[in-house]
């Protein structure tokens, strides 16, 4: 029996003497792509409803300062599912089609923890980690696979790269080439209400990883033209139609009480592709920056007796916490390599002065270390990044331009408490402050290494590579 949240009990949430619903907790994650901390009702969205997201946030808990492992999608996901920041398994960036490198058989994945524990795991939408088949799913302990090897727009239909046809793979078989997109969130919301029906009475993991509202947007018929925001509007109201499916199936098969649901986003949205790209709710830049619009991004956890509804939590959280949080309370064993996420259980138990994360690095590229923050105070490296500042973004599916290298020349500190948008340079008021992140960034090279300083960490683990004439 699962005795993580005595607290809960004591403060009256369970009934006197129960613990959990079951003797096994089963886990949904649900990711978005390139969903943006302003795309939710919630957070400031407009023009569109999220009723579903509302009712998550109302009846769990909503996070404020949730961070994606790294703001570009393949790294991300890489560090959501090993625990790890993805430099320390030396995976960086996208992978793109027939890429000689993916996820290495030596990392331990959520589903490869979880299945030891005897549960049955799934991931229906998209994967990122590598399209060869030594990188794919079932050889790192899904059951189940549905979906895409990479991202949506990595196709012919790309509007100025040339792609191969995306594939679409059932298992490790390729089953079709440039399926209908319009199709992908009514289809992989049915396949993981079948899952959860299939396996009601058995442990399981759901990892389901939404293609959109990256682009190229698509919607189905039944959502199109229903927002008054356009397509990107519609793509949101069907994604949230498709967590109310989720939701509503766990309570005709009364397992809301022992199933954590996780909603979160990969990184930041695609701010150059404008009316087809989300928002920041007001955060600096976007997907592809280690500024907070890159990768602060929404994050909804609802677990119905043990989550406190209606709460909100503030403390310092990311994506690479989820693998150690959900090893806690399945009463998984960790890998005996490090990771870098610690366990946020205290904070699902509301539990007062709970601070479990006291800092965060920002890395990008290969392995820069471009900023790092103790939650309140963020110290920002000079660095080369991605702005979308100096154009006006595309339109109706068309990028804009961006700056991929435009010079941070200082070094600069932002109270993220009174300047979220990452404004206004107070490093001169602050040199205890800027001392202490310092010592935090010095010992992140020291393990994990720094291209910007040269300094070659000593913690870092190698990538999963085949040879060039074996890709897909």
């Amino acid at each position: 029996m699962n005795l993580k949240f005595p607290l809960l009990a004591l403060a009256g949430l369970l009934p006197s003497g129960q613990t959990l619903a079951k003797d096994h907790t089963n886990f949904i994650i649900i990711l978005m792509d390139d969903m943006g901390y302003g795309d939710l009702e919630i957070n400031g969205a407009i023009d569109y409803h999220t009723p579903n997201f509302n009712r998550l946030a109302h009846q769990g808990m909503l996070f404020t300062h949730y961070y994606a492992p790294q703001a570009v999608s393949g790294a991300s996901r890489a560090g959501l599912l090993t625990g790890c920041y993805p430099n320390r398994i030396n995976l960086s960036g996208a992978p793109f089609p027939g890429a000689n490198y993916g996820i290495n058989p030596n990392e331990t994945t959520m589903a490869e923890m979880l299945k030891d524990q005897g549960y049955r795991c799934a991931i229906f939408g998209k994967w990122h980690l590598g399209d060869h088949p030594d990188f794919l799913p079932l050889k790192h302990g899904f059951d189940e696979f549905y979906g895409i090897p990479y991202s949506n727009d990595m196709w012919p239909g790309h509007p100025s790269i040339k792609f191969p046809d995306l594939p679409l793979i059932e298992g490790d078989s390729i089953i079709a080439h440039n399926p209908d997109q319009n199709r992908f969130t009514q289809d992989l919301t049915k396949r993981a209400v079948r899952f959860i029906e299939q396996n009601r009475k058995k442990p399981f993991f759901l990892y389901l990883a939404h293609p959109m509202p990256h682009v190229p947007l698509a919607v189905s018929p039944q959502f199109r033209g229903k927002s008054k925001q356009g397509l990107y509007g519609d793509v949101m109201m069907e994604l949230d139609w498709s967590l109310g499916e989720i939701l509503n199936t766990l309570r005709s098969e009364r397992l809301e009480k022992n199933t954590l649901v996780i909603v979160i986003s990969d990184n930041g949205p695609w701010l150059n592709y404008g009316n087809h790209s989300g928002n920041t709710g007001g955060l600096r830049e976007g997907k592809g920056t280690s500024f907070e619009g890159g990768q602060r991004v929404p994050c909804l956890m609802y677990w119905k007796n043990h989550i406190k509804p209606g709460s909100v939590c503030n403390r310092l959280v990311s994506g690479i916490d989820l693998f150690p949080t959900i090893a806690a309370l399945a009463q998984a064993k960790l890998p005996e390599h490090k990771i870098d996420g610690v366990d946020i259980t205290p904070l699902l138990q509301s539990v007062p002065d709970a601070n479990p994360r006291t800092s965060f690095l920002y890395y990008y590229r290969n392995n820069d270390l471009e900023a790092v923050t103790d939650g309140r105070y963020k110290l920002v490296f000079p660095h080369k990044y991605r702005t979308y500042e100096q154009y006006l973004p595309g339109n109706d599916g068309k990028p804009g331009r961006v700056n991929e290298f435009y010079p941070l020349k200082e070094k600069m500190l932002f109270d993220l408490r009174l300047d979220p948008g990452e404004r206004y340079n107070i490093i001169k008021q602050h040199p205890d402050i800027v001392k202490k992140l310092e010592a935090i960034a010095d010992n992140a090279r020291q393990d994990l290494g720094d291209d910007l300083t040269g300094v070659k960490g000593t913690g870092t683990r190698p990538i999963g590579r085949v040879k060039a004439e074996k890709k897909q």
